[in-house]
Parts: C-alpha cells; structure tokens; sequence
C-alpha cells in the first residue's frame, strides 16, 4: 500500500465506522422511543433481533436520505424525526381507541382531503409545546443541512445511484408487504399474536407489528372452502326452508334505520349502574325487541359496524378488510339495501357529514342505495351542536324524506352529532355542567364524560321524537336504533370500569326494534350482533325469502358474542361453536365474493337466481330533493 493509499483508507474505514456507530445509536433510541418491553435499548444484549427489526424500516430511510443528502447527520435526524411523528400518531390513537396503528390505519391518509382532516384534527394535542418542539427540531436539521460537510463526493461513478436505487427496492417492497419480508419479520420468532396488535407492539415494536400485520394480511387473506360451506347449508336446510317458506307480508312497512353514534348505555359502567340517564330507550324497549349488541370495533372506525349491518357479513371472516368502505372498491356488494330494493322499497342514506369521508359516496353506490343525502342537502340552517351537526336535525331530515303515499321505504340515518373528541364546548354549557359524574373522574376527563352524556342524551331525546312522529303516521312503520361502538373515554373506563368486569375493548353496546304503533307487544330481550341485524329486520318486516339472511338468523346467534373489536380478549369457544365459526367463516367468504346463491339454491331445490350485485348494473345516486335554501346535489 503506498504512502498516499493509506490516509484514503483511514478516512474510508473512519466514515464506515461511524456511519455504523449512528446505526446502532438509532437502534437504541428507536428502541427507547417505542417503549415496548422487548424493544428497550438493554434488550440488545438478550434479543437483538428484536431491536435492529423493529428499526430497520428507519434505518432504510436513513441509507435513503444519505445517498441523496450526502449528509450523516441530517439523514439520521430527519429519520427520526418521522418515526417521533409516528410515535405520536400511535400515542393519540392509543389514547383515545385503545390499539396501536394498523397498517389499514394509513389508508386515512386519503381521507384527509375529504373532511377527515376536519375530524381527525379534533384529536391533535392542544397544548403549544409539541408544535414547538418539532418546529425546533425542524430549524435543527436545516441547519445541518446547511452547515454540515458532506460525507462523500457527489460524483461517484454511478455507486450513488446503485445504492439509492437497491435501498429504494427493499424499501418499496417492505411497504409493499412483500412475502419475502416473512423471513425476516418471521412472527413465531419476534412473538407475533395475531389476535392483539398491542401485545405485539409491546414485544416486537411498533414498526415490526406494523409490518408483520400487514405480512399477516397479505399471506392469509380468505380462501372460503365451498364443501364445508355446503355441509353446513345441508345441515340447516329443513330449518332454512321452513324460513323461506313464510308468506311475506301483504303490506310492507317503512323501515327507518338509526346508526347512532357512540351511542350505549352507561348504566353498564359502574359509576352510572343505577342510572337511568336513556328514558326513551327504556320505554320504548318496554314493547320492542332490545339487548346487547356486539359491534366489530371500539371508540372509532364507524364504518365496520356500518359494513356488518348493511351487508350482514361478518368482519370477523375478513382479517384484510379492516375499513371496507376504502377498500371494497366499486363493485357491487351483496347487501340488505339490494334485498330491500327487489321488494320494491325506495332506499335513502341520510348522512350529515362529507359524503366522500370514509368513501360513503362510493360504497353506497357499491351497497344499493338509490339517494345519499349528505351535508350539502341539509338547510343551510340546520343546526350544530359542539363539533358537529345536532341530532335534531338529522331527525327533521328523516322526516321530511318520509312520504304518505308510494313505494315502501328504507331510511338509513347516520348521526354525528356525539362523535368525539369530547373537548369542544356544547351549546347549552349549564346543561352539560349539570349532569352528574362518578367519584374520581376530573379534570379533562369529567368534562368528556359530561359532554359524552349530554349528547348522548340528546340522541336518546331524538329517538323519542322520531318513534312519536312515526306512531301518528298512517302507514306502517319500524324504526331500527343501535350505537356504532363505544365512545372513546378510554381514561373514563379504566378509572370506573364496567358492571361485567369486563375488557372495554370487549363491551358490547346496545340496539332497539321496535314498531312504534305498537304498545301492547310484550318486551323481548335478544343480544346478537351487527351482522345479524338485517336478517332480523327483513324478518320483522315480514320479508322472509332471503335464503343468506335466514340462514343468519339460523346460525349467528350462537356466533353473536365472537363479534369484537381488534385487539379484543376473544371468548373461549367450545368445540361445537369453533366448528360451526369456521364453517361460517367459508359460507360469509363465499356471499362476499357473490359465489354463495348457487350453494344455496342447490340445497334448496331450486335453480339459482342471479344475486343482486350480478343481475343489475349499479344504480346511481340520484339528485336529492332540496329540504332548505342551500340544497345541493349529492354526490
């Protein structure tokens, strides 16, 4: 070697050094930022596949930012800087739903620009100082930008180029969920368990859970087995034709739907157990069918129970359909509304938010409604209460879309109105002030609660006012009521904690049925889930023709108490109720791929008829009729 060879190696073998040295730091401080037990920085000794793992996404993004910056520094705290953002956003979504981020989470990405930024900005910190923070840490790395020399030339004979392209590579494919990735984020070695995202992240890190979910997803999407499938048919089919064998009733009623949100019953929580703080509820279950519904989420995501009541599919069958709507595209979806539709009802969704927020718009269309009135077609009056739009009005909507006179039909009503965070003032403060809270809950928690229960309140006093306008019409009429989930009052839950000593995660909420005429018909208590809610809708309709939904009402209600949300304590299955899940599993696969009719009409004796997603092209949402001076046409 000569003499002037020597110092280039030095300098050569120094920079690979500490480029190695500023990996293993970011390791450590990936590790220390995460906080999961198997991913703290001392855990390096015992497990250090463990912390270069869950780093390792960071780490592709630091050779990234190198080769086109050229500078170490920069590259390393920019990197960082992203995984403090993520950090952040999984906090705040640990804080208020109770799990960790979902690789499905980042498909809100795009629904920012469709009213979600609205929404989700509710949940963003209010104090100044983490804006300050990251505005510094900013100003830092720009600074480095400026004053930090280079660590190689920027002419490298192509190596450049050769190394961003291969690390752009890896990168791209490991946010692909590439198979290949499997080997490297293998789950029986970094302690995956599947059925709880936050045990995961608490072993494996953030970004390993991340990534071995979506390998999860990508690897075990749902191959249905048509002959246990049709077994299970075989099995139900003299029950199942004594079902389809009723008449259908000679008038059909108007079916008005309210998916109320955040709506339960405190009185499932200790500090309210004695209360009674939902009067008409109570009431009107005093001649309806009533209980506990078990919804497939927690404190958010009103879409997944939104998906299982309007398909009577169960998401617990579709591990890789974590928000439907963004992810079932525009082909059409067997559903309830298409059922509805072929007994001639007129099919209206009624919606005052965004309509392209969560792709309402499109899923819809996918679902079968005829009209979707959405925000824009509200008076422009139309009240607001704190954050959002005021029940009252969407109950003054509902109403003006009823008709004396034409076809039968279905109102499906989505409320706002108690959708969180719960920190923005109501309009009656001395109302919300009066309401009482449990012992030990204060501060900014006693002020959530209190604004939870005052709009809560008011969707109890709307379902009073809306069963009362229904009982005075001529026409025959059910009126359907359920929460989406359970608000997200996570600190509430834990310092009070529920009547059944259960997981909040697991806490099903409520649901009425009811025929707001009647006020002989004895109570009748029923739990189920949102998935079998169609099947016992059409059949207190006195639609009774449906082979899928019959078969519902045949066999969920064993299955009901399985439903919940992600991250969930699961119920312990017997034998019998594990079989009859996974044969369930193959049948609901089958309905949602719309290969399922044959199966049925074979076991039924009769030759198939094409499904509603098959036999019509998808009907478009029409212009709805303007209720006030600023209408507008939906979209």
């Amino acid at each position: 070697m000569t003499s002037s060879a020597a110092p280039v190696l030095r300098r050569m073998i120094l920079r690979i050094v500490v480029v190695l040295a500023m990996a293993l730091l970011f390791v450590l401080l990936t590790g220390l930022l995460d906080g999961g037990q198997g991913v703290l920085p001392l855990r390096i000794l015992d497990q250090p596949r463990f912390l270069f793992a869950n780093a390792w996404p960071g780490l592709l993004v630091v050779g990234l930012l190198l080769v086109t910056t050229r500078r170490l520094l920069l590259s390393f705290g920019l990197a960082y800087l992203l995984e403090v953002l993520v950090y952040g956003i999984n906090r705040l979504k640990m804080a208020n739903l109770g799990t960790p981020l979902l690789p499905a989470d980042f498909r809100m990405v795009g629904q920012l620009r469709k009213g979600g930024a609205h929404l989700l900005a509710g949940y963003l910190p209010h104090s100044p100082w983490p804006y300050l923070v990251m505005v510094v840490a900013v100003l830092v790395l720009v600074a480095a930008w400026r004053l930090e020399p280079p660590l190689f030339e920027r002419r490298t004979g192509g190596k450049r180029l050769a190394a961003g392209g291969a690390l752009a590579l890896l990168l791209g494919s490991l946010l692909a969920g590439w198979i290949g990735w499997a080997k490297v984020y293998n789950g029986h070695v970094l302690w995956m368990e599947p059925w709880s995202a936050a045990s995961t992240r608490d072993h494996a890190g953030l970004f390993s859970e991340l990534v071995m979910f979506d390998l999860q997803y990508n690897l075990h999407k749902p191959k249905p087995n048509s002959v246990v499938a049709e077994q299970l048919i075989s099995q139900s089919v003299h029950a199942l034709r004594q079902r389809i064998g009723m008449p259908n009733a000679a008038v059909l009623p108007d079916i008005v739907v309210i998916q109320s949100e955040s709506f339960f019953d405190p009185s499932t929580t200790n500090g309210y157990a004695h209360s009674d703080l939902t009067p008409n509820l109570r009431q009107l279950a005093a001649h309806g069918t009533s209980g506990a519904l078990h919804v497939p989420t927690f404190g958010g995501g009103t879409i997944r129970t939104e998906f299982e009541m309007l398909t009577g599919l169960s998401l617990r069958y579709f591990d890789n359909l974590q928000f439907p709507y963004l992810q079932m595209g525009r082909k059409q979806v067997p559903s309830l509304v298409h059922v509805l539709d072929e007994h001639g009802y007129e099919t209206v969704a009624v919606h005052g938010n965004d309509p392209t927020f969560w792709n309402r718009n499109t899923a819809f269309k996918a679902l079968g409604f005829q009209r979707f009135v959405s925000q824009a077609d509200f008076p422009r009056d139309a009240p607001n209460d704190g954050k959002y739009m005021a029940d009252s009005a969407m109950t003054d909507e509902i109403l003006s879309q009823l008709k004396d006179n034409g076809p039968p039909q279905f109102i499906f009503a989505i409320s706002i109105e108690a959708h969180g965070p719960y920190d923005v003032d109501p309009k009656n403060i001395a109302e919300r002030d009066a309401i009482a809270v449990p012992a030990g809950i204060e501060g900014k928690d006693k002020i959530a609660l209190q604004n939870y229960i005052y709009h809560m309140q008011h969707a109890d006093q709307e379902l009073g006012r809306l069963a009362a306008a229904l009982a005075k019409r001529q026409r025959p009429a059910l009126l359907l009521f359920y929460g989406d989930h359970l608000p997200a009052l996570t600190d509430v839950y834990r310092t009070d904690g529920f009547v059944d000593g259960g997981d909040m995660l697991a806490q099903p909420g409520t649901w009425l049925l009811v025929d707001p005429r009647s006020t002989t018909a004895p109570p009748v208590h029923e739990d189920t889930a949102a998935w079998l809610m169609p099947g016992l809708l059409l059949t207190a309709a006195g639609i009774h023709d449906d082979a899928y939904y019959a078969l519902t009402q045949q066999l969920g209600p064993q299955l009901a108490a399985l439903t919940r949300a992600p991250g969930a304590p699961q119920p312990d299955e017997d034998d019998a109720t594990r079989q009859l899940d996974q044969s369930m599993a193959s049948v609901e696969q089958l309905r949602m791929s719309r290969k399922l009719q044959p199966l049925l009409a074979k076991a039924l004796g009769a030759s198939p008829a094409p499904t509603p997603a098959a036999a019509t092209s998808p009907t478009p949402v029409a212009t709805v009729p303007a209720t006030g001076s600023g209408a507008q046409t939906a979209h």
